[in-house]
C-alpha cells in the first residue's frame, strides 16, 4: 500500500477520526425542502444531499436518509418546494435539523415566514431570495451494488416555477457570488460560503 495514499473499504470501515466521504463529495448545494402532508401540517427541512439532475425539463432531487416526514409528504401530494440557503439564513436552516415530531411547524420554529407558491401548495421561505416550486417525478429507494436496498430514498422533482430576487439578477444574469449561497461540507458541522474572490471562468471548447 502507498505512504501516500489512505485506502480503505467503506463496508469495513474508514478507520478514521470522521467519514470523509461527505467532505469529499463536497460543499455541496443545501436541500432546504418545504411540504405540506395531507392535512395541511406543514414541514421544512434541510437536505444535505441535494442536487439538480437535469437541464431541461429542470429537475433537482434530494435524498432522504431514512423514510422522514419530507418524502413521506411529497409521496402523499407529489410536491415540494426547494429554498435558497444564504448566509443569513444559516442559523434558521439549522434550526430546521431539529428532530421533532411531524406536528411541529418548522417554519414556526425557526421564525421563519411561510408564503403561498404560484403553482404547487406547499409554501416557499420568504425570506429565502429564490425558490423553486416542484412537482415530482420519482421516487427510487437506493440500493446496494448487490441489490439489497437501503434505508434511503431518493425524491426527484420537475421544476415548474422559480422565484428570483431581482437583486441577485444583473443584466439578466444570476449573480451566484453576490447570493451568499451556504453549502454543506464535511465533518460534524462544517458549512462553506462562496463569493467573488472564488470566481474564475472556463469556456467551452469550439
Amino acid at each position: 500500500m502507498s505512504p501516500t495514499q489512505h485506502f480503505y473499504e467503506p463496508r469495513l470501515g474508514h478507520g478514521l477520526a470522521h467519514d470523509p466521504f461527505n467532505a469529499i463529495v463536497g460543499p455541496r448545494p443545501i436541500g432546504w425542502i418545504s411540504t405540506r402532508n395531507a392535512q395541511g401540517a406543514l414541514n421544512l427541512a434541510p437536505y444535505s444531499f441535494f442536487n439538480a439532475f437535469n437541464y431541461v425539463p429542470p429537475i433537482v432531487g434530494f435524498s432522504s436518509i431514512g423514510y422522514k416526514d419530507t418524502a413521506r409528504n411529497v409521496e402523499a401530494t407529489g410536491e415540494f418546494v426547494w429554498n435558497l440557503v444564504t448566509r443569513p439564513l444559516a442559523e434558521a436552516m439549522n434550526q430546521t435539523c431539529a428532530a421533532v415530531g411531524p406536528e411541529v411547524d418548522e417554519f414556526a420554529l425557526a421564525g421563519l415566514t411561510p408564503v403561498a407558491s404560484r403553482l404547487v401548495a406547499p409554501p416557499r421561505v420568504l425570506e429565502s431570495p429564490v425558490s423553486f416550486e416542484c412537482r415530482c417525478t420519482q421516487i427510487v429507494q437506493l440500493q446496494t451494488a448487490a441489490g439489497s436496498t437501503v434505508s434511503s430514498w431518493l425524491v426527484l422533482g420537475e421544476v415548474v416555477g422559480v422565484h428570483i430576487d431581482t437583486s441577485l439578477l444583473v443584466n439578466g444574469v444570476y449573480d451566484t457570488a453576490a447570493a451568499g449561497h451556504v453549502l454543506r461540507g464535511g465533518g460534524p458541522g462544517d458549512y462553506f460560503t462562496i463569493g467573488p474572490e472564488q470566481l474564475f471562468r472556463l469556456f467551452r471548447p469550439q
